[in-house]
Formats: C-alpha cells, structure tokens, sequence
C-alpha cells in the first residue's frame, strides 16, 4: 500500500448550523475546478488542528478560533491515497479573502441538508456532504414509561421548536401498538420535514415509510452487509463497534453511555476524555448517549461528537 498522506480538512460552518462552505481548486493544481473542503497537507511534526490553523490562514486568510475533530475518511486518488482529518470550524477571526489573498478560485456557502449547487465535488467527500444532512441532536421515545399521550404532545412541542431526529425506540409493546405508534411518530415527524428511524425492526420501518432503521449492539454484531435504507446507525460501546459499523458504511452511531443516567444511576459512564478517545479516527458521525442535556450540545461536539442523543431531555 502506497503511503498515506495527511490532510487537514475544514468543515466551516456558520453560527446557526445552516450552511458550510466548499472551496474550488485552483488552475495548475490536481483537480483543478473541483469543488472540496478548504485544508491542505498536514507537514511533518506538526498536529491535525495546528495544519488546520496553517491552512485557513494562508488559504482564507482568516484566524480559526473554535474547532473540534469530527470524522476522518481515507480515500484512494489515482495520484495519492490520503487520510483527510475533517475538523469543523465554528469560530473565526477576518473575512474569507479580504485580509490575505485567496488561495481558491472561488468559496461558496451551502446548505446542510440540501444537494450542493456548484459541481464537481471530489468523490471523497460525498459521505461527508450527507454526514451534514444528520441533524445534530435525535430525541428517543420512551413512550412505555411517559405514556403515549404526553410523548406525541412532547414530541409536536420538540418538532415546533425544531427537533429534526426521531429514533423510535419502545421495544416492549406488542407489535401492533409499535406499528401504530411508529405511523403516528412518522406522519407527524414527515409534517415538520424531520427524519424518524425505527429501532432494531425493519418491517416497521418499511411499513410506515421511515427513513431508516437503527440498530443495537446486539444486531450490529450480527449485521453483515448494511440494511436497505437511506438512514442506518447503530448503538456502539466501543471503538470496535464503531469501526464496525464504518465497515458496514453505515451513517452514523450513538456512543455511550457517556454520563450516568436515571436508568443505570450507579453507573459512571465513560466519561467525555474516554468518549473522545473512543471516537478517535472514527469514519462516521457519532452522537453522544447517555445523561445528555440540550445545553451539552457545544460540550459534546468539542470532545468529537456530531450531536447528542436524548430519551428524557428532549
């Protein structure tokens, strides 16, 4: 296998979350009028975040002040195979282009969740152009334990104020009551334009029309080639689940629990250092499990996170 190069990759996006922005390669270099994230080659010695730093100042010419490791991807050109580090950057100090020259033929702002509108975009990216359709925090029923009414009116209140992920969890009932819930949490979920995925049942999830399935550990382990939707995620506890589920090319996965929760109170969790430390090098977007409150959303994507998964905070 030829060497690995390291590149430092910017996921630039603007305060609310709404768009990110794409840099087009300049004539005389590989790909040129190719469409990527802003970045470059990491140098010997120097860190991910440090490269980062280097880059978006000689590139944009602008000074990165808030940024967090996200996911990495290795990917196979015919001239190289590299090994791109994404960051995303939140915060910054100058104007793309106005303080120093800029290094691209052109910038331009996107919308998460939306097909891009310039072209061509280089192959490596397009995972990564669908990681940032996935909303950053999903809610999980707990139905069994609330009560259906509440969670239906909890989860309109959630939808109204701008929830966009919904896992249907409730594996206790029996299989209708799940069915009937799930086509009830799916129609109204498709009224607010959010995504539902069903828990660890794919005839469900055909029946109503979800968007995807999401599966336990327990299935993951069993999953041999990824399930035919357009969203799949899974539970993982490990860095060795997670890599697995990247295996299968799934789209995202929960990791947890991270901090104790009212279900396993006597349990610690693994805590945000060890959460980061299995996330390292991850190919997909995670979501931190357990004990998550909306106001650790920033807390959770400084330590690698992409959101926060909630049952009870939502």
């Amino acid at each position: 296998m030829s060497k690995i190069v390291e590149v430092a990759a910017a996921v630039m996006l603007r305060a609310d979350g709404s768009e990110f922005l794409l840099a087009q390669r300049p004539e005389g270099k590989v790909y040129a009028g190719y469409w990527e994230f802003p970045g470059g080659k990491v140098e010997p010695g120097e860190t991910v975040r440090a490269a980062l730093v280097r880059e978006l100042d000689e590139e944009l010419g602008i000074t990165v002040t808030v940024c967090s490791p996200w996911l990495t991807r290795v990917f196979t050109y015919p001239h190289a195979t590299v090994r791109l580090n994404f960051w995303r950057v939140t915060a910054w100090q100058g104007e793309i282009g106005i303080t120093a020259p800029l290094e691209h033929a052109a910038v331009d702002w996107q919308k998460c969740g939306k097909s891009a509108n310039v072209a061509p975009i280089l192959p490596a990216n397009d995972p990564i152009l669908k990681a940032l359709a996935l909303p950053t925090t999903m809610a999980i029923t707990m139905a069994e334990i609330e009560g259906v009414e509440r969670q239906l009116e909890r989860l309109e209140e959630a939808l109204n104020a701008g929830l966009r992920l919904i896992q249907v969890r409730d594996k206790g009932w029996p299989k209708a009551q799940r069915l009937w819930f799930a086509e009830t949490v799916s129609r109204l979920a498709r009224s607010h334009g959010a995504l539902v995925v069903i828990n660890d049942d794919e005839e469900i999830a055909r029946c109503v029309g979800a968007d995807g399935v999401h599966l336990s550990a327990a299935r993951l382990a069993e999953c041999t080639e990824r399930p035919d939707f357009n969203w799949v995620g899974a539970s993982c506890h490990s860095a060795a689940e997670i890599t697995r589920a990247g295996e299968l090319d799934f789209d995202y996965a929960l990791l947890g629990p991270v901090l104790p929760t009212p279900t396993h109170p006597e349990s610690p969790g693994i805590g945000w250092p060890e959460f980061a430390t299995r996330l390292a090098g991850n190919t997909l977007p995670a979501l931190a499990l357990g004990g998550m409150q909306p106001e650790m959303l920033a807390d959770a994507q400084s330590h690698g996170a992409h959101g926060i998964a909630l049952m009870r905070g939502w």
